[in-house]
């Protein structure tokens, strides 16, 4: 059903990533406009998953990272664990913990590239850096009138010792982008996970028609499509999309209601559509991760899985839509700028930054 996302083989673009960020090529912030249709990009070759857990591998990547700081950007860039920041998310635009991009020499710019390619799957480090190149096509939109825009403040955030035996955690986070990692006993949880683009379509200059979340809309719109009139009158639940995500930056968030139509009254099909969307989330993170997630949605039953559907049906109408399950819940808004504004998250009910690996691993050695 759907695409596998085992199949996917991304690992084998991840080490290329690395290799390039550790060698001096990649440096933060990067401008991603060549990729810019809106045409998402081809799956990578089949390979085989990682010899290195992603756990692993993040870990060693922010330890590299981590001891090439000077003493006082080091200060800056690494909290405790138990610090209140760690679960103090957001995704709008705003001075925040950690050590901005901006401050990075050189080499620890690339280092920093390193530890997100580590991070995310070769596809959401795309959008990662796309997302952060946009900061320049809002500055110019704007001309001074709005926040500051800077695709350099973007900022890396420790909290622990990755070297240690300890629960640690890893934040990059920045306008439009929240990547929240708790990693413990070699098990990892990666939630909240936010991406989001202003604007959603590049509609003037030298990357018109760049679309950076095109995949999220455009499958989720396949699916709609897709329904008869019975189950389009349930999967509608409102004709006015909601401002923003309802979750917003919630610490916990949990379901959601009215929770629109199941998978269980969709078709073959349209079952298959929805697993898309579903591994559409999913691949922004490394293979195993990837994989990880799509188990636990798979284990509540996909037929349990329903999606809920809010205001305009065409394109360019204010709209809304989430994937929900019976363990996670998976936001997309897009109603800001002329519906040209688009934000998305996956949150996981007992798993945001870690709260049920770190229940199990306190259980376990304590």
């Amino acid at each position: 059903m759907g695409r596998h996302i085992l199949e996917h083989g991304i690992f084998s673009e991840r080490r290329e990533f690395l290799a390039t960020a550790a060698s001096g090529l990649l440096m933060l912030p990067i401008d991603s406009g060549a990729h810019g249709s809106g045409s998402k990009e081809p799956d990578p070759p089949r390979v085989q998953p990682p010899a290195a857990s992603s756990p692993l591998l993040i870990s060693r990547t922010a330890l590299t990272f981590l001891n090439a700081l000077p003493a006082g950007q080091k200060a800056k860039a690494v909290l405790s664990f138990e610090d209140a920041q760690r679960l103090d998310w957001h995704y709008i635009p705003k001075t925040r913990k950690g050590l901005p991009i901006r401050e990075m020499s050189a080499a620890c710019r690339n280092l920093a590239s390193a530890l997100l390619a580590a991070a995310l799957a070769p596809r959401g480090l795309i959008k990662a850096h796309t997302i952060m190149s946009l900061e320049a096509i809002l500055a110019e939109i704007e001309q001074g009138k709005g926040p500051v825009r800077d695709a350099e403040l973007y900022y890396f955030t420790l909290f622990g010792d990755p070297a240690s035996s300890n629960p640690w955690g890893l934040s990059v986070e920045g306008h439009h982008i929240s990547l929240n990692y708790s990693i413990a006993g070699g098990r990892i949880a990666t939630t909240p996970s936010f991406f989001g683009a202003n604007p959603a379509e590049v509609r003037l200059g030298p990357r018109k028609g760049l679309r950076t979340l095109a995949g999220e809309e455009d499958l989720a719109r396949a699916l709609l499509a897709s329904l008869d009139d019975r189950q389009r009158a349930e999967a509608v639940i409102s004709n006015d999309a909601p401002a923003e995500i309802i979750s917003a930056n919630s610490k916990k968030t949990g379901a959601l209601k009215p929770a629109g139509i199941q998978a269980g009254k969709l078709s073959q099909k349209q079952q298959s559509l929805l697993v898309t969307l579903l591994e559409e989330y999913a691949a922004n993170m490394p293979v195993d991760i990837a994989a990880a997630r799509m188990e636990r949605a798979r284990a509540g039953g996909i037929s349990n899985v329903s999606f809920a559907w809010a205001g305009g049906l065409s394109s360019g109408q204010p709209h809304y839509y989430r994937v929900q399950g019976p363990a996670f819940l998976i936001e997309y808004d897009n109603t800001q700028n002329n519906a040209n504004h688009i934000h998305t998250v996956w949150r996981d009910f007992d798993g945001d930054f870690g709260e049920d690996l770190l229940a199990a691993h306190y259980k376990e050695h304590h």
